[in-house]
């Protein structure tokens, strides 16, 4: 491995979507802020929580597939373009996104959407920039050619 040849994250992304639903419920247990009506909880949590696990798996699969790892601490190897990598450059982001907002609407918490939005935040300028600036140096005009033509999120 090429020393620096990593994105050079601070933080691993599970752990900041890890760290925003811990935040979100300390929140929603010391002061609890509904999101949707009750009726609404299951039916519309549930699908996105299930999207959710189909989209990791699939995006997990994919990459198992194209022999190149999912951890950011190790060296990216080709840039994969197949599977749910044709319609986002981050699949498996939305989908820990989606199971965040899933997850929120399933047990009603205002505070766990805004704890998200925070964290679609750091997402975006902490890690994807840093991410997108690593594979554009490491891959040069394959990723930006892959960049133009596939959104991030969707």
């Amino acid at each position: 491995m090429k020393e620096g040849d990593t994105p050079g994250l601070t933080a691993r992304p599970p752990l900041i979507y890890l760290g925003s639903v811990l935040v979100g419920s300390a929140l929603q247990w010391l002061h609890p802020v509904a999101l949707v009506p009750a009726a609404w909880e299951a039916p519309l949590g549930a699908p996105l929580v299930v999207a959710a696990i189909g989209v990791f798996l699939l995006a997990v699969r994919t990459f198992q597939r194209a022999g190149t790892p999912i951890q950011r601490v190790r060296p990216t190897t080709r840039i994969v373009q197949t599977g749910p990598y044709r319609f986002s450059r981050n699949p498996i982001y939305l989908a820990f996104t989606s199971l965040h907002l899933g997850v929120a609407v399933w047990v009603n918490s205002a505070w766990l959407l805004a704890t998200l939005l925070v964290t679609l935040v750091l997402m975006s300028y902490g890690v994807i920039v840093r991410e997108e600036r690593y594979l554009e140096r490491k891959f040069g005009d394959e990723y930006r050619r892959y960049k133009a033509a596939v959104r991030p999120w969707l």
